[in-house]
């Protein structure tokens, strides 16, 4: 539910309308987030509250562990005997000392042998589960976080590629305004250069809407206000040469954060079953009483209480309650490191498709456009190519840039997801 709901969030951040802003490259003392992913990961850790209600949660799942095993308070009982004075022949009367007989008693309840240190163990179990849990959610915070990021570098980078598209398409009007005085190239060639930069111009400004609404929706996950300032990001790491498949995969089985929460409710279920089946033995109780009778000698009792476990058929349906709910805690963790390995292996396809498809990008098809827009370019001005053809290479290579920058993010997705899937902390 935890991911679902931070799933969620983030697709409702993207697709929101997003409202003007005042500049958001800029950054002032104090706010200057933004540039890499691992200092939005710690603000968020120090004033994430969703990650503070974990934590709170955690550490009062730690502090149930002490009286866990601690002896019961003990009781007080007074007990007033023979309160109406009927003995005696005087009125009655609620005030010790005042009726035929006062006792006061002290008793002490006593878990049976093992009792307290199993529902110690219980606790601790129930602890661990809640810091396994609370390490699971943050780590699906933290690739959220990673993965806003990586959008607020693509739309950097995208806004950068449309600002230098429209910088390209203007020094092509330059060239059709010098041939079109020269009389080389019709009137429709400048005014439909002239339209291409109108229409570059409006994507421009898509772009610059898309970056603030994805600073909008980075700030949302980080507690900050909306139109709070990042400045620009800087390239993220190189991506890996090589992944260790088969260490990452038996990783993502024993550490996935989803898998140590499964397996800590594991430790909690057997936890409770050894509780269970140790209700088999009795209880005890010890007291001592002080007796004060209205006339005679004080005197003491010694009382000794032991419970009688008779209702067999309750306690053996607790106890097939506790073995069936093991039996499903030990499903879940399997399950949930099924679960792992096959979201790891879609992520690994991604990575590795992503990483081919970037090589043939920039050792094959990015050369081969940009010799394409340079040949074009030298025919235009020799006279031996028409406009149309300088457009079309000039389109083609801004496409080729937007394709790079996208394969890029989608390949740097699937290393986050690798990463959270495999148990690498943020």
């Amino acid at each position: 539910m935890r991911m679902r709901a931070l799933a969620g969030l983030l697709s409702c951040a993207l697709a929101a309308p997003v409202t003007a802003f005042g500049a958001d490259s800029g950054a002032t003392e104090g706010t200057a987030l933004g540039a890499d992913v691992r200092a939005l990961i710690e603000h968020a850790r120090a004033h994430s509250p969703a990650y503070a209600a974990d934590r709170a949660e955690a550490e009062a799942a730690r502090e149930r562990v002490e009286p866990a095993g601690a002896l019961p308070d003990p009781r007080f009982e007074l007990e007033l005997m023979d309160f109406t004075n009927t003995m005696n022949g005087r009125s009655a009367s609620v005030l010790p000392g005042q009726v035929g007989e006062t006792r006061y008693r002290v008793v002490q309840p006593l878990p049976g042998w093992g009792k307290r240190e199993l529902a110690a163990e219980a606790a601790e179990a129930q602890a661990r589960r809640a810091a396994a849990m609370r390490d699971a959610g943050w780590a699906e915070r933290a690739a959220v976080i990673e993965a806003a990021w990586l959008r607020y570098y693509a739309a950097d980078r995208e806004l950068a590629l449309a600002r230098d598209a429209l910088a390209l398409l203007q020094e092509l009007e330059t060239l059709a305004l010098a041939r079109y005085r020269l009389g080389l190239l019709p009137q429709q060639t400048v005014l439909r250069a002239q339209r291409e930069i109108s229409e570059q111009r409006l994507v421009l400004l898509t772009r610059e809407q898309a970056r603030r609404g994805v600073v909008a929706m980075l700030n949302g996950l980080l507690a900050r206000a909306p139109d709070a300032p990042l400045v620009p990001p800087t390239d993220p790491a190189p991506l890996p040469d090589a992944l260790d498949a088969g260490a990452l995969f038996e990783r993502a089985r024993a550490r996935s954060p989803e898998v140590l929460s499964a397996a800590r409710g594991v430790d909690v279920a057997r936890a409770e079953r050894a509780r269970t089946y140790r209700e088999r033995a009795p209880d005890f109780s010890v007291g001592l009483t002080y007796n004060r009778p209205d006339e005679g000698r004080p005197s003491w009792d010694l009382m000794f209480e032991v419970m009688i476990p008779l209702q067999q058929g309750s306690r053996r349906a607790r106890e097939r309650e506790a073995e069936l709910m093991l039996t499903a805690a030990e499903a879940r963790r399997e399950a949930s490191a099924d679960a792992a390995v096959g979201e790891l292996g879609a992520a690994w396809a991604r990575y590795g498709g992503g990483r081919d498809g970037l090589r043939l990008l920039r050792e094959s098809l990015l050369p081969q456009v940009l010799a394409t827009r340079d040949a074009a370019r030298a025919a235009l001005v020799g006279g031996q190519a028409d406009f149309d053809s300088v457009l079309e290479a000039e389109r083609q290579l801004i496409a080729v840039r937007e394709r790079l920058l996208q394969t890029e993010i989608e390949t740097r997705l699937a290393l986050s997801e690798i990463e959270k899937l495999s148990g690498e902390t943020k």
